[in-house]
């Protein structure tokens, strides 16, 4: 069968969901913008269980040479882009916008392999990674709710995804595993998001957040921290663990749910919040318990955006197809 290790599929499938719609929350319905903390603190959580879990035997951490760390460390670079520009993108656009704009980052790899490289690449990956070009710019002039900052951000998160995956497939394997490269990119986060915090200002800003000593606001950042790393380890597995295409496959399942960003699935998170929320507080709290509760997320679409997240789609799956056939 082609998805094969469904409860390992399928795991990564829900922390893959739940990973993006808690950090959609905090960013959007929270409005906590101030991402060098909001990134800080999901890479030092990650960087800190990850280090746990390699002294309790859990995981296998080797980082024993230092030239082949040091040869990393543009990767971690690219990765605090990758995270950093993601958080400002969405923050601003809809969940199902942000990913269609994000899996356009394949036209670089795939521009990169066909005309630096010079490999063979089949008439169906052209094809699959021009529907996901298309999807990326005409988006933008079809969104009702078309915000340039956020697109703006988009932008470079995209670049910076397609130069990593560029930089990984040019950096010449060594000693160092998929964990490895992950521990590195975590430590290198914390040490340089924590640096620019108060340089980019978020540092002294962040002590005007409104929401910055209420309980949903902490327990939205631990679950997006813990949510964060089970990704990453749930993602790591997968790949060991299952051919190229059949993580494509799992990929493409988990981000399927995009398009069905107005079934409200945010809105069972919130409910789930606000369940917690009169779990732990008293009674005098309902006040606050109401000022708290967001109204869900709800994205406006038109035919043509629809039309876009559906060539979006459509793409993706084309890609998959190839990964799958070795076409």
């Amino acid at each position: 069968m082609y998805l094969k290790r469904p409860a390992g599929g399928l795991a990564f499938c829900l922390f893959y969901l739940a990973s993006c719609f808690t950090n959609k929350y905090v960013l959007s319905v929270l409005n906590f913008t101030y991402p060098t903390l909001f990134q800080g603190w999901q890479t030092l959580v990650g960087g800190l269980l990850l280090h746990v879990s390699w002294k309790l035997g859990w995981v296998e951490i080797n980082l024993c040479s230092r030239s082949e760390i040091l040869s990393w460390l543009p990767a971690s670079v690219l990765f605090v882009g990758i995270i950093y520009a993601g958080s400002r993108a969405l923050s601003r656009l809809p969940i199902p916008v942000f990913l269609t704009v994000h899996n356009a980052a394949e036209v670089i790899t795939c521009g990169f392999q066909k005309f630096v490289q010079k490999e063979q690449t089949s008439h169906l990956k052209v094809c699959s990674v021009l529907f996901l070009l298309a999807a990326a710019v005409c988006l933008p002039w079809c969104d009702t709710q078309f915000d340039a900052n956020g697109y703006l951000w988009a932008l470079i998160h995209l670049i910076c995804v397609g130069a990593y995956k560029v930089f990984h497939k040019l950096w010449k394997p060594g000693s160092l595993s998929d964990l490895d490269q992950q521990y590195i990119n975590y430590v290198f986060s914390v040490v340089l998001l924590a640096s620019a915090s108060h340089p980019a200002g978020d540092l002294f800003s962040a002590l005007d957040f409104p929401f910055l000593y209420f309980y949903r606001f902490h327990s939205s950042c631990c679950a997006s921290g813990l949510l964060g790393f089970f990704l990453m380890l749930h993602t790591v597995k997968l790949k060991s663990s299952t051919t190229s295409g059949q993580y494509a496959a799992w990929s493409f399942l988990a981000k399927i749910g995009r398009l069905n960003q107005n079934l409200n699935f945010e809105n069972v998170l919130i409910r789930v919040l606000d369940y917690v929320d009169n779990m732990f507080l008293n009674t005098s709290e309902v006040v606050i318990t109401a000022s708290l509760s967001p109204f869900f997320f709800v994205m406006t679409a038109n035919v043509l955006t629809t039309s876009c997240l559906v060539i979006s789609a459509v793409g993706e799956a084309l890609l998959v197809y190839t990964e799958r056939t070795g076409t």
